[in-house]
């Protein structure tokens, strides 16, 4: 019995082992590239396509706001599109937000020429510290109400309005225009090819905050609204380019309150007037939120994957 069990056995492990045996060639043979029996050649599946990095895009905004005046406009960089509210023609007074633009003007008159040290300590402190004093000095190097003239003209905006005294605070801009302006800034028509860097490097570079002990009377901090706004996923691609402008006006007990900041992908400008009562940080939170909602795709988006759902 015993040799007939042994016999047996071997037969059965020669069987079973050929067994195993075909799979596995065929798997080594699928991975070498070799053919299917009908002649068709495994094809490999293509690697998966990478999201594109966020950024900002147009998308319905909701804000509670309390004031008499609210507005935003946000312009593709890439394609030129601007969208926003549906009054983004209408009109604010910029304040410090056109510092920007009069810093901008005065280097690209300079051309190649250097810049002297004073003036340069001025550009500096009217857009790192909103210092009035500083842009009126260079408004009035640049002649005044020529700046304004040259600001609608170059940038090709089409809502601008100059105040009767040429007084560039008093400037009535739209939302549209602001993201006009921000990106002549941006693409370095404002402030010419030598400068734009610079421009670009001060404005990256806007400090302090909304604290009582960050404003003055002639300048103040101004780091806030739209850059609070942005998650790290967007602020770590790139600098930031920014300024604001903010002034509780006595003549109406407004706070005129304007955001603008610029990316290459962007440029976004949100205007609003509102109560003497509600302190600067109510500005600050309106242009905060806006771009948080405008945020695309939205922070935790992609671990919101539909579940199919179950047939009765």
């Amino acid at each position: 019995m015993r040799p007939r069990v042994t016999l047996v056995l071997a037969i059965l492990a020669v069987l079973l082992g050929g067994g195993m045996l075909v799979p596995a060639a065929y798997v080594r043979l699928a991975s070498d590239g070799g053919s299917s029996g009908d002649g068709a050649e495994s094809v490999a599946a293509p690697p998966p396509t990478a999201p594109p990095p966020p950024t900002l895009t147009n998308a319905p905004v909701s804000v509670p706001f309390d004031g008499k005046y609210f507005s935003w406009a946000l312009m593709d960089r890439q394609t030129g599109t601007i969208t926003g509210a549906e009054n983004l023609t209408t009109t604010n007074s910029t304040e410090s937000m056109i510092k920007s633009w009069i810093v901008a003007d005065y280097l690209r008159r300079l051309g190649d020429k250097p810049l002297p040290a004073e003036q340069r300590r001025q550009a500096v402190t009217a857009i790192r510290d909103s210092d009035d004093t500083a842009a009126q000095l260079l408004y009035r190097a640049g002649g005044g109400r020529a700046v304004l003239e040259r600001l609608i003209s170059i940038c090709k905006l089409t809502d601008t309005r100059i105040d009767p005294k040429a007084r560039w605070a008093y400037t009535q801009m739209s939302p549209r225009d602001a993201v006009r302006m921000g990106d002549c800034i941006a693409d370095g028509t404002a402030a010419g090819p030598k400068w734009t860097p610079f421009l670009l490097e001060e404005m990256a570079n806007v400090r302090g905050t909304t604290a009582p002990e960050d404003q003055g009377l002639k300048r103040g901090g101004g780091r806030w609204g739209i850059i609070d706004g942005l998650p790290p996923s967007i602020t770590e691609q790139g600098p930031v380019g920014m300024k604001n402008g903010w002034t509780m006006l006595w003549a109406d007990l407004q706070w005129h309150l304007n955001c603008l900041a610029v990316t290459d992908k962007w440029s976004l400008a949100v205007m609003m007037r509102y109560p003497k009562d509600h302190g600067l940080d109510y500005g600050a939170q309106v242009c905060q939120s806006v771009t948080t909602q405008l945020v695309t795709p939205q922070p935790g988006a992609a671990l919101k994957v539909p579940q199919p759902v179950a047939k009765p």
